[in-house]
């Protein structure tokens, strides 16, 4: 079972979150652990200060390095610390990526660190944390919705999570590829109708076009992901001619 650890000034923004969907019914399942911890606990002082002016002026406020050092050695303390992965999610981190998510979804037990205000103490970064996430190139109010993106994607990964394992296998980005489209009843809706070929039910045809619509949606939309994505010959020419049919 994965064990998620959240440090952060707002547990109270996670609460309905994780208790419902998939999420909700994998830590019901004991699939995963997830505990949320408020690093004001960990304050030394009696007004549980979290936060200081930066030194050399700026800004803004910048958050102690004690509380979180506090907080994450006291949760180290109750697991194999040697096997914990503790994340600092910071616009300064390499990109979070589905490809990501699958190795850390193999962890044990996993630490968020979520910032907040104008930053963390530089000290975190170097000396406590052993890996920095972002989840893309733009800023946010804090680091608690990164972790919930996270959260949401890794426990997907886990085994007994999805009651589907094709479900999860043929969603976006597992192969590089955008998903193809769905389409569900009534067969007709205000004059669009859903294409024939998902109507005819033939397997093989249904699973060809849905290939090839994942194929094309992904080179309109994200063609930086097929350069990773696994094509077979007659497939790029398909591509290639797609491409200039729209130059």
């Amino acid at each position: 079972m994965l064990r998620i650890d959240i440090l952060t000034l707002f547990p109270e923004a996670f609460s309905g979150y994780l208790q419902h969907s998939i999420i909700g019914r994998a830590s019901m399942k004991d699939v995963v652990d997830i505990r949320l911890h408020n690093i004001r606990e960990f304050a030394h002082d009696r007004h549980h200060t979290v936060d200081d002016y930066p030194y050399g002026g700026g800004a803004g406020m910048v958050m102690k390095p004690e509380p979180i050092f506090k907080a994450v050695e006291s949760i180290k303390a109750g697991i194999d610390h040697k096997d914990c992965h503790v994340i600092l999610l910071t616009p300064q981190g390499r990109l979070f990526s589905q490809e990501l998510a699958g190795k850390l979804a193999l962890e044990n037990n996993i630490i968020l660190i979520c910032g907040h205000y104008e930053g963390i103490d530089e000290r975190v970064a170097e000396y406590l944390a052993t890996d920095q996430i972002s989840i893309g190139d733009y800023l946010l109010s804090g680091g608690e919705t990164a972790a919930l993106v996270m959260i949401d994607c890794l426990v997907r990964l886990l085994p007994g999570a999805i009651g589907s394992g094709v479900s999860l296998e043929e969603e976006s980005h597992n192969d590089y590829l955008l998903e193809y489209p769905q389409y569900t009843r009534p067969p007709e809706f205000r004059g669009w109708r859903v294409p024939d070929v998902l109507l005819s039910g033939n397997h093989r045809e249904i699973a060809l076009w849905r290939r090839e619509q994942s194929i094309m949606r992904t080179a309109r939309r994200r063609p930086d992901l097929l350069t990773k994505a696994s094509l077979s010959d007659e497939e790029l020419k398909k591509v290639r001619a797609n491409e200039l049919l729209n130059n």
